[in-house]
């Protein structure tokens, strides 16, 4: 394989990688809940880091900027719990698909507070830590590009049938809602023509009584 190539497939691994993760920073109120949701498919690996960011740098975390997280699968399954922390990590491997939520919640003060947390959340391939495995595994370059590059189709290819399960599911769901809603539009038709019916019989009756007809 030329050496063009060979950087052409870590622009792709890479490019792949970073669909797989989320890092960013976000403020948080005091008194307030701020969650993020990570939608992940069962038996993947993520892993998750957090910090406050400092307001007063050089000197300890105040204790009005710390915060309490929770995170929780699509079932409410909690799987990482701190309290009154500035920072921390959590790693599992999803034993359920669906929305994972990452809740991160600031005690109320007054005056109220500005909180600004970092956060990085990796799943799948992302979540692996690639330069210790080049190091355990003492192999070079090349073959941690090609490794990456594997594990990277691995993760599309199971992506693929997951989404694909998914896409079956909302065609079972949406199925289900037409039928349903087929079956509604004749029960509505039916009450319809029945109240038309009754409206028509109590007017001619009304009227023979009057000897109007």
């Amino acid at each position: 394989m030329s050496r063009p190539n060979s950087f052409l497939l870590v622009a792709i691994t890479l490019g792949l990688l970073s669909s797989l993760s989320q890092s960013f920073r976000f403020e948080l109120q005091s008194g307030h809940t701020k969650c993020i949701a990570e939608d992940i498919k069962s038996n993947s690996m993520t892993v998750g880091k957090y910090h406050v960011v400092n307001p007063n740098e050089g000197q300890a975390v105040p204790e009005n900027h710390k915060v309490t997280v929770r995170v929780t699968s699509a079932y409410g399954n909690n799987y990482h719990y701190a309290e009154l922390v500035d920072s921390g990590q959590f790693a599992f491997t999803a034993a359920e698909a669906g929305d994972y939520m990452a809740c991160f919640w600031a005690a109320d003060h007054k005056p109220q507070e500005t909180i600004t947390v970092e956060f990085d959340w990796r799943t799948g391939v992302a979540a692996k830590d690639w330069s210790n495995v080049a190091k355990k595994g003492q192999i070079d370059v090349m073959e941690l590009e090609l490794k990456k590059l594997y594990d990277t189709v691995n993760s599309i290819h199971e992506e693929m049938f997951y989404l694909r399960e998914r896409e079956e599911e909302m065609q079972d769901l949406n199925r289900s809602t037409n039928s349903k809603m087929a079956t509604l539009s004749v029960l509505s038709l039916v009450i319809c023509l029945s109240v038309a019916g009754l409206q028509l019989w109590h007017l001619k009756t009304f009227f023979e009584k009057k000897k109007i007809i």
